[in-house]
């Protein structure tokens, strides 16, 4: 079974022969191990330039990472000379301005995920990227990781056969901080985030299935919360179709008990069944008549670093990438469906739980 086509990546490439020095907007701890130093591995690659709007905060980053520059203002690390590609790391509320400043720059912008915290920003984001002819690449770093193109080779392959069932599980009991109702974390406050935890952790999964199926049909879910600890919801539920008329159907419950904590995925097909984990390191399984054979395929570290050489290379005018505003696009899309959440229901729900607006200020950067 063949997966989508890649989407193409609108605009010229970076010359070759030219190094891609890379500003960041944004260091937080996503940026600390799992994707900010692939920028330094990787042939014609640095990371160049840092910025946040906490000046002492963007000084301590770059002077632990050895980052040549640091800035205080997105617009002074844009005029950077020796910058000329830019990460955003930030919370997903501020994606889309941030990328639409980088494409009227001329910067090709490389922007964490989900995408944006609405549909209409990450539209936004792809209307301002194809204005400007420069590219959009979104951090589904997983598309690259050996663990889930080995599952795309056994689809590939029709190792199972015809699929007829994707079910997901991801179940998780609470963290401390989310129970600190005066001082949220921002992936729990549905006007910086966009949702909750689903919206954090179920884009890979969703954008996973979009990658070896093609674009997912007929979203729909339920989404709500139950234990009342943060105004995002805490359990969601959904039911879609894969383009070969395949039926996927998920669960996502973030106030387990830790006795009940689960993190599985399996494609069900007529011949056999492929069983994995998203999150956790756990090995592939290929279940058939045949018995099971298990593929321990270690994620690579940083982990972003697979899909960040295809970035480059893709800049450079030497490959392509596979994830893109348009394919994350998808995945905003499905997640926006599956739990009915537009703009609008987003703002009414942070005016509902009167989330405190001081805490807006500090993730970003």
């Amino acid at each position: 079974m063949s997966g989508n086509p890649e989407s193409p990546n609108d605009g010229p490439p970076i010359a070759p022969a030219r190094p891609i020095g890379w500003g960041m907007i944004g260091c937080g701890d996503v940026t600390e191990i799992k994707s900010a130093p692939a920028f330094n591995r990787i042939p014609g690659s640095r990371l160049v330039a840092v910025m946040s709007r906490t000046a002492a905060r963007v000084q301590d980053y770059a002077a632990r990472h050895a980052v040549p520059r640091w800035y205080a203002d997105a617009g002074e690390l844009l005029r950077d000379p020796g910058v000329n590609a830019v990460y955003i790391a930030t919370p997903p509320s501020s994606h889309a301005d941030y990328t639409c400043l980088a494409a009227a720059a001329g910067k090709p912008v490389y922007v964490e995920k989900p995408m944006a915290h609405t549909v209409a920003d990450c539209r936004r984001m792809i209307a301002a990227c194809t204005a400007h002819g420069v590219p959009l690449f979104v951090a589904y770093y997983r598309r690259c990781q050996a663990r889930f193109l080995k599952v795309k080779e056994l689809l590939d392959a029709g190792a199972i056969g015809e699929v007829r069932l994707v079910r997901i599980a991801l179940w998780m009991p609470p963290r401390p901080e989310d129970r600190r109702r005066d001082d949220l974390p921002w992936r729990v406050r549905p006007e910086i985030a966009g949702g909750g935890y689903f919206h954090d952790m179920a884009a890979h999964q969703l954008d996973l299935l979009d990658f070896w199926f093609g674009p997912l049909r007929n979203a729909t879910g339920w989404a709500g919360n139950q234990a009342g600890w943060y105004p995002a919801d805490d359990l969601v539920t959904a039911r879609f179709d894969l383009e070969n008329g395949a039926v996927g159907h998920g669960s996502w419950c973030f106030t387990t008990d830790a006795t009940a904590q689960l993190d599985r995925t399996e494609i069900l097909g007529r011949r056999g069944m492929i069983r994995f984990a998203c999150f956790e390191p756990t090995p592939v399984e290929w279940h058939t008549s045949a018995g099971v054979e298990s593929f321990d395929l270690i994620p690579p570290q940083p982990v972003a670093q697979p899909l960040i050489e295809r970035v480059v290379a893709t800049l450079q005018g030497r490959g392509t990438c596979p994830s893109t505003g348009e394919t994350a696009l998808r995945t905003s899309e499905v997640m926006e469906a599956i739990c009915r959440r537009s703009a609008a229901t987003i703002q009414s729900n942070h005016e509902t739980h009167e989330v405190h607006e001081r805490r807006s200020e500090e993730p970003v950067g």
